[in-house]
């Protein structure tokens, strides 16, 4: 192992330079115009494989591809890690606001700025460089690997998903490992042991047959525009709580001990999540610290509104119809499509009889949970004492990553979400970066993960 480790430490700079062009390539999952560019990207993922050792393949889909790699070499008596990441990213463009182009990697005081440095594109890379380390040295890894990287992580994962039903036994593992995470500082590395899930949906108001005068027929027709945020004004309580029946009956009550090993998991302080936010004051459900708001409530949030004219100057219309996008995320024990039907219910139920609503299902994933007390937590938490420098805490994540459950249910194994990069590093926004040192301690603790996992 310790070959390994000065073979990271001596290629670091090439590893570096193999990283920005990974991100150079604008593989941009959600826009079609780009899927060149993601085929792209899965090519340079299945060479980058193949020239370390490993077995690599293109799995077509009905979208973006798949890249699966596996090393077997280990032996049938051997321990098997399944390493999960997705090469695709979100849409970027300089006039977001970015400081440079967000698909030239610019490094600034040690710190790389593009689109998919961190997420995640840098973390996933850790640990192919981490197996490429064992493998120049040792010639053998200490057990058996697979990779599953996938394209289409950021706008929806429904390819990999299917794949995964269809076809999971292939990936079958005795622990996956996800690096697509951040946390709150260099010195408190984090293990995230819950993920929320999600469900996506759109409610259209329609009002009057065509776009109307509002000076002839203002007072008259119900604007579809204020009947829309009238429904949604009501779907929350006062409290912040979602006013939507059968809403909470799933959720399992958090323990007193599960509240204090969230509240000694790092997390955001008052001021740290104000400074991040920009929020004047924090809104929710003030029984629950912000923290626990964030991983371990579930909640009902609007993404989108639209109705009418918002362009220059004055278009004095009653628009004929409004719509509102909307996403619930879910804890554990959760059901997406029943908590569909539940706010489905509701909407109809709070629509006036002057418009008509149509409320349409998008998408959705499970949410997933794992056992703080499993032998793979240990092998995750010896690995960061052992290459980080500093003991991990754990932490219920607020996002939904719906692989983490396919994996669970349809394979079979625990799933273990330790991230490499910083909460501040403008994940999905303009800017998004990656400190480079944290590039290399991701790769020298992968590197002492592999090793600990052989010892279970």
């Amino acid at each position: 192992m310790q070959q390994a480790l000065k073979y990271a430490a001596e290629q670091a700079t090439r590893f570096e330079q193999e990283l920005f062009d990974l991100l150079k390539i604008p593989s941009v999952s959600t826009d079609p115009a780009y899927a060149p560019h993601v085929q792209q990207a899965a090519e340079w993922v299945a060479g980058q494989l193949k020239v370390i050792g490993v077995t690599a393949e293109i799995i077509p889909t009905g979208r973006h591809p798949i890249v699966y790699g596996e090393w077997m070499g280990a032996g049938p008596n051997a321990k098997t890690v399944l390493i999960y990441g997705h090469y695709d990213v979100q849409p970027a463009d300089k006039a977001d606001g970015w400081s440079t182009d967000p698909f030239e990697p610019v490094v600034k005081d040690g710190v790389v700025y593009a689109r998919g440095a961190t997420d995640d594109k840098g973390q996933f890379f850790t640990h192919l460089k981490a197996v490429e380390a064992i493998l120049k040295t040792e010639g053998t890894l200490p057990v058996n690997v697979k990779f599953l990287i996938e394209g289409e992580e950021e706008s929806g994962g429904e390819s990999l998903a299917q794949y995964v039903r269809e076809h999971g036994q292939r990936f079958a593992a005795d622990v996956c490992i996800i690096s697509d995470g951040s946390m709150p500082s260099v010195d408190t590395p984090t293990i995230v042991y819950s993920v929320r899930g999600i469900v996506g949906f759109e409610i259209i108001v329609h009002g009057p047959a065509t776009d109307l005068h509002s000076g002839m027929f203002g007072g008259t027709v119900h604007n579809p525009i204020q009947a829309l945020a009238e429904i949604i004004a009501q779907l929350h309580h006062p409290d912040g709580s979602v006013n939507v029946p059968g809403f909470y009956d799933d959720v399992v009550p958090l323990s007193e001990a599960e509240r204090q090993m969230i509240a000694s998991g790092g997390g955001y302080t008052f001021e740290q999540w104000q400074q991040t936010t920009g929020a004047p004051a924090d809104w929710g459900e003030k029984q629950y610290t912000i923290n626990e708001r964030i991983g371990a409530r579930p909640t009902l949030e609007f993404t989108g509104f639209a109705g009418g004219y918002a362009g220059q100057g004055l278009k004095n219309v009653i628009p004929a119809r409004a719509i509102a996008k909307g996403s619930a995320r879910l804890v554990a024990n959760q059901d997406p499509q029943k908590t569909f039907d539940q706010i489905k219910a509701q909407v109809e139920r709070l629509a006036p009889p002057t418009v008509r609503v149509e409320v349409n299902y998008l998408a959705s994933g499970l949410p997933a949970a794992v056992d703080v007390n499993h032998p793979a937590m240990q092998a995750a938490v010896n690995a960061y004492q052992h290459g980080w420098g500093y003991a991990p805490v754990f932490k219920r994540e607020g996002g939904s990553l719906p692989i983490v459950a396919d994996l669970n249910n349809h394979v079979g194994m625990p799933v273990l979400l330790v991230g490499y990069g910083l909460d501040t590093d403008g994940i999905h926004g303009p800017n998004e970066h990656y400190a480079l040192s944290m590039f290399h301690k991701g790769i020298e603790t992968s590197i002492h993960f592999l090793y600990e996992v052989s010892k279970l």
